[in-house]
């Protein structure tokens, strides 16, 4: 017997107890004050007990039932209401029709919401795409000038470009039916895919480049493992102002790349959140650069592809980021 359930039936029930006991004491009274035999009293209460006894185990069984169902009842199953039995009281009939209307009038108002938000959506990731043409544009007339303007303005572009991509990135996973087109693919093309697209950075900022090729196939979506390339390097790049970003494959760890740089590093009681979405840590807001998305996106990406994200920092050295690119064995069935 559920304690929980019993508790509550006789709160629910103390009422026609105090009423049962309160009756007893009085015929009790009775037949003391009119000195008749006291076996009889006990007799009539030992079967008005007896009575009230079936009536309890009747009523419990009725109250387990409606109380299990009530309490799986969810907003967006109201179906579990007509698994309710019946009520005589006329109130609790009430209470259920009342339920009904309010859990209909919610599911109405989330498919409302649900629609607005799709519509929201498709306007923002139709937007995002759209962006894309300006922004080309302005980068192709900015081609070719030697001013120190044109530099910046390039800059500044293909920093507007990576927020784009986050954003599309951000909607591209956070829709869980987008497929994967995994294959095996060489990681040094995509390696200096993204090198190539933040080369103006390299340059304008006197950032030297270590990359020592990798020399490894590994089981991936190569889109993806781009992107997630390109948002570690573009993070490295943001919080290094001098110095060397070396790109290599982990000695003595199979599979492992790292993204190593020379920047302002990460505090320690910063590493274990720098994962969480829309945290910057004490260097992101002291230094204004951080929207709190990089390195939740990265996580993000690896836990898709099945890869594994590590980072280790030390504030004023650098940040190492490694990443796991070994899966566990895949087997295919004919």
């Amino acid at each position: 017997m559920n304690n929980e359930i019993l508790k509550s039936f006789l709160l629910a029930t103390r009422s026609q107890l105090f009423v049962f006991f309160g009756v007893l004491a009085v015929f009790g009274m009775i037949f003391v004050f009119n000195r008749q035999p006291f076996g009889l009293f006990l007799y009539g209460a030992e079967l008005a007990a007896f009575l009230l006894l079936i009536y309890l185990i009747v009523q419990y069984t009725r109250y387990q039932g409606r109380y299990k169902a009530i309490k799986n009842l969810q907003p967006a199953n109201a179906r579990t209401l007509e698994d309710l039995s019946k009520s005589a009281d006329p109130i609790d009939a009430l209470y259920e029709e009342k339920l009904a209307s309010l859990l209909q009038e919610n599911r109405e108002l989330e498919n409302l919401h649900a629609a607005r938000q799709a519509d929201q959506l498709d306007y923002f990731t139709l937007w995002l795409h759209q962006i894309k043409t300006p922004i080309a544009g302005i980068s192709l007339l900015n081609q070719g000038s030697p001013s120190k303007e044109a530099k910046q303005i390039s800059q500044e572009l293909l920093r507007l470009e990576d927020y784009t991509h986050m954003a599309l990135n951000y909607i591209k996973l956070e829709d869980s039916s987008a497929e994967l087109d995994l294959a095996e693919v060489d990681l040094d093309p995509i390696i200096k895919g993204a090198i190539k697209k933040y080369s103006i950075l390299f340059i304008y900022k006197g950032i030297k480049l270590d990359y020592q090729p990798a020399g490894m196939r590994v089981l991936s979506d190569g889109k993806w493992l781009q992107n997630l390339l390109e948002q570690i390097l573009s993070n490295s790049l943001k919080y290094t102002a001098s110095g060397t970003i070396s790109i290599y494959t982990a000695p003595g760890k199979e599979g492992v790349l790292v993204i190593e740089d020379t920047g302002i590093g990460i505090r320690p009681e910063d590493l274990p959140k720098i994962f969480n979405k829309g945290y910057s840590g004490f260097n992101g807001r002291l230094h204004e650069k951080s929207t709190g998305l990089g390195l939740f996106l990265s996580k993000k990406i690896c836990e898709r592809l099945g890869h594994k994200l590590d980072i280790e920092s030390e504030p004023g050295k650098g940040t190492r980021v490694l990443i796991n690119m070994s899966r566990d064995e895949i087997e295919v069935f004919d």
